[in-house]
C-alpha cells in the first residue's frame, strides 16, 4: 500500500486534466484490485501446492550418507484420522508427524538392514477418507476423491526426486495406505523399462492386488514364490471367519510369508521365523517364534492366519472388524519378511552381476 501511495503521489507532481487524472487513478485501483484477487487465488491454491521434496524437513526418514547399494522408498501407513471436512494431513501438524515418523519405525527394521531409507513426508488421506469410501473405488463426496489424489501427487512427486538423486536398485515397501501408493505408483511409473530393471521387489502389505488391475497394467507382476524379482508381494492378513474387509472387499492376488506359495497350502507355525510386537521407537517388545500357521484363502486370496484367536488381536481402528488383523501384518510375520528381503537382495546382485 505504501508503494501505491508513493505512486498516486508521482501522478500528481504532473499538471494533469482532470479527466486524465481519474483515469489514471481508476487504472492504478484496477491493478491493485487484480494483485489482491491473485493473491487470493494463491491462498485457495495453496493446499495442492507441489511439495519441496529437496528439502529435508519433507522427509521422515532420508540417508545421511547414501553408502550403501540399495535403497528402501517407503510410504507410511494412515496416522490422520481427521474429520467429516478434513481428509489430508497438514505437514505443518509436527505431533502429526511424530506420529508419522513412529509408524514407519514400527516396520523401518525389516527392511532397513545395509539399504539408504528414504520414506516421504505426504499430505495421506484421513481415516475419515476411507469410512467415506468405504469398499467402493471411489467415495460419493468429491472431497473424499481429491484426497486420495493429493495423498498420490505427493508420494510421486516424492519418488521424482528420489530418482533425481539416487541410480541404484530400490525396493517399494509400504503398509496400507502407504501400499495403496505403493501399488498406484507401480502402475502409473513402471512401463518403463529402466525402473522395472532397477526395482528388486515391491512390498505392498496390507493392501490387495486384484486381477483385472493385473490384466489392465501387464507389467504387473504378483510374486509366485520367495526369490523371484522385480515382483509385488502383496497379502492382507484375518481370521478364517472373515468374508469381506475394507482392505479386500472381493479378491486378492497375494503370497504366503511363510511358505512362499500362492496356493492354499497350509504353512504350519513351525514356519514362522518370529512373529515382532514393536513399538513407535521400533524396539522390539515382544518376539514368538512360531507365532501362527497361515493359508490363503482359495475363495478370497487373503491370508487366513491360524493358531491365534481374534479376540486376543483386536482390530483397535473402527474401520475393521474383529478378525480383520490389518495392524499386525508385519508384525506377525516380521522375521519372515526380514529374511526374504536380504534373499531376494542377495539373489538381484548375483543376477546382475
Amino acid at each position: 500500500m505504501k508503494a501505491l501511495r508513493n505512486y498516486n503521489h508521482q501522478i500528481e507532481l504532473f499538471p494533469q486534466s482532470p479527466k486524465i487524472l481519474v483515469f489514471s487513478k481508476l487504472i492504478i485501483l484496477l491493478s491493485f484490485l487484480l494483485f489482491i484477487n491473485s493473491c487470493t487465488q494463491r491462498k485457495v491454491k495453496q493446499g495442492f501446492i507441489k511439495i519441496d521434496y529437496s528439502l529435508n524437513q519433507n522427509w521422515a526418514c532420508y540417508p545421511v550418507s547414501n553408502q550403501d547399494d540399495m535403497d528402501i522408498f517407503f510410504i507410511a501407513p494412515t496416522v490422520y484420522s481427521g474429520d467429516s471436512v478434513s481428509f489430508n494431513l497438514s505437514l505443518e501438524n509436527e505431533d502429526l508427524k511424530g506420529n508419522f515418523i513412529g509408524a514407519i519405525n514400527m516396520e523401518k527394521g525389516i527392511y532397513d538392514a545395509e539399504a539408504n531409507f528414504y520414506a516421504p513426508y505426504y499430505r495421506q488421506a484421513s481415516l475419515t477418507a476411507y469410512m467415506s469410501r468405504g469398499y467402493a473405488e471411489e467415495s460419493e463426496n468429491p472431497s473424499v476423491n481429491m484426497a486420495f489424489k493429493l495423498a498420490y501427487s505427493d508420494v510421486e512427486e516424492a519418488f521424482d526426486y528420489y530418482l533425481s538423486q539416487s541410480d541404484k536398485p530400490f525396493i517399494l515397501a509400504g503398509f496400507s495406505q502407504g501400499s495403496e501408493m505403493i501399488m498406484k505408483l507401480l502402475k502409473h511409473r513402471f512401463q518403463n523399462e529402466g525402473l522395472q530393471n532397477r526395482l528388486i521387489a515391491a512390498y505392498a502389505i496390507g493392501w490387495r492386488l486384484e486381477e483385472e488391475e493385473v490384466m489392465e497394467y501387464p507389467h504387473l507382476k504378483p510374486a509366485q514364490n520367495d526369490r523371484d524379482l522385480g515382483v509385488i508381494i502383496c497379502y492382507s492378513s484375518e481370521s478364517e471367519g472373515i468374508a469381506s474387509s475394507i482392505i479386500v472387499p472381493k479378491f486378492s492376488l497375494s503370497i504366503n510369508p511363510l511358505n512362499w506359495r500362492i496356493d492354499s497350502v497350509l504353512a504350519d507355525k513351525s514356519l514362522n521365523l518370529g512373529a515382532c510386537f514393536t513399538d513407535y521407537a521400533g524396539g522390539i517388545n515382544r518376539e514368538i517364534k512360531e507365532f501362527s500357521g497361515a493359508y490363503i484363502s482359495p475363495s478370497r486370496g487373503t491370508l487366513k492366519v491360524i493358531d491365534i484367536l481374534p479376540e486376543d488381536y483386536p482390530p483397535i481402528l473402527p474401520i475393521f472388524k474383529e478378525g480383520e488383523y490389518h495392524i499386525y501384518d508385519y508384525l506377525f510375520f516380521y522375521r519372515n519378511l526380514q529374511a526374504n528381503i536380504a534373499l531376494r537382495k542377495a539373489i538381484y546382485f548375483q543376477e546382475k552381476r
